[in-house]
């Protein structure tokens, strides 16, 4: 009888401890889900960084692409064993506080909202979450726990101006713009000081859509622009610009020799070097991988504000200009250091 009660007694020792480690692991194992969800990356655990596209799209050839492709870099670089990246795309303003509040919510290190028309939300979601960290591309968020970057498009446009009012035919250039709003204002700002400053003569056509995300009404604004007379357009309007690219092709196939400066990205290699004259580069990819890097190397700074010029290389010309002429590029060159020095300080609206 003796020798029974041992054996169950043992038993059932070895029970509790059985359980008794299996409540551990389990509570250990929720230790380390939460810790994943904290700012930065302590002891080298895996950071995750979310992006919230603008209505343009993930695709649109322009600064939300630009951004994601930043982001990918980045985990290229680092390790997906280090970083981990994605985006929710927006259809409309009714799904930026969603798709922000998916990564906040979620516990995701750092959440990215990509174009001016996302400040309010960002501005609403970080209030809500104090311990959240976000940034910003092209609105100022003023919030301890938002990183803001801005750009000088108006310095980098007035380059583009200058090519546009030295390569012009016709003495007429056209601006697409998107949505009437700050940004893309210093984006026509600039670049019409800049054809001006070159060619007074010149007449500079604008035309906003409305939008970011149509590229049939980009399409229409062009072939008014060119039945007009323009030979150039300058796009600033994201997914719209394709349009843009798509008039000037049809334009090309009869006949008509005309070109489109793209815009954020070097857009010849989407839409080809025979339409593209040069592009207004937009360093958002840049931006989007040092911030991004900054918080896993434990340097992110909330309520930072940060504008980007030429003078940090952040806006300006692509590195390989085919179809601008030697003397043109020198001219350019010559505008630009004149920008920087501070001797010509550029309009933004």
């Amino acid at each position: 009888m003796k020798k029974w009660f041992s054996i169950l007694a043992f038993l059932s020792l070895a029970l509790v401890l059985i359980l008794s480690g299996c409540g551990a692991a389990k509570e250990e194992g929720k230790q380390s889900e939460q810790k994943g969800g904290q700012a930065g990356a302590p002891n080298g655990e895996q950071v995750r960084i979310g992006m919230v596209t603008d209505v343009g799209g993930v695709n649109d050839n322009s600064f939300n692409q630009s951004a994601w492709e930043g982001l990918q870099r980045l985990q290229s670089d680092l390790g997906q064993d280090k970083v981990v990246v994605d985006f929710a795309q927006s259809t409309g303003d009714a799904d930026y506080i969603p798709n922000l509040n998916q990564f906040v919510k979620d516990g995701w290190n750092l959440t990215w909202g990509i174009g001016f028309l996302m400040g309010d939300h960002v501005k609403q979601v970080a209030d809500q979450n104090p311990d959240a960290k976000l940034a910003i591309i092209d609105a100022v968020v003023e919030a301890p726990n938002v990183a803001s970057v801005t750009f000088k498009e108006h310095e980098g446009s007035y380059l583009v101006g200058v090519v546009a009012g030295l390569m012009t035919k016709s003495n007429k250039i056209g601006f697409v713009g998107g949505m009437e709003i700050p940004v893309i204002k210093r984006f026509e700002a600039g670049f019409t000081a800049g054809v001006k400053a070159a060619n007074p003569d010149a007449e500079v056509i604008i035309n906003y859509t409305g939008a970011f995300d149509k590229p049939d009404l980009g399409k229409a604004a062009a072939a008014t622009m060119y039945d007009r007379g323009a030979d150039i357009i300058f796009h600033a309007a994201g997914a719209v610009g394709d349009g843009v690219f798509n008039e000037a092709k049809t334009r090309q196939q009869a006949g008509d020799k005309v070109w489109v400066i793209g815009v954020d990205k070097d857009q010849s290699i989407t839409f080809g070097n025979d339409v593209t004259l040069t592009s207004m580069m937009k360093r958002v990819d840049e931006a989007v991988y040092r911030v991004s890097k900054d918080l896993i190397d434990g340097k992110y700074q909330g309520g930072q504000i940060v504008s980007l010029g030429l003078k940090e290389n952040a806006v300006g010309l692509p590195e390989n200009n085919p179809n601008i002429p030697e003397d043109v590029l020198m001219q350019v060159e010559e505008y630009k250091q004149k920008i920087i020095s501070g001797e010509i300080v550029v309009p933004s609206e």
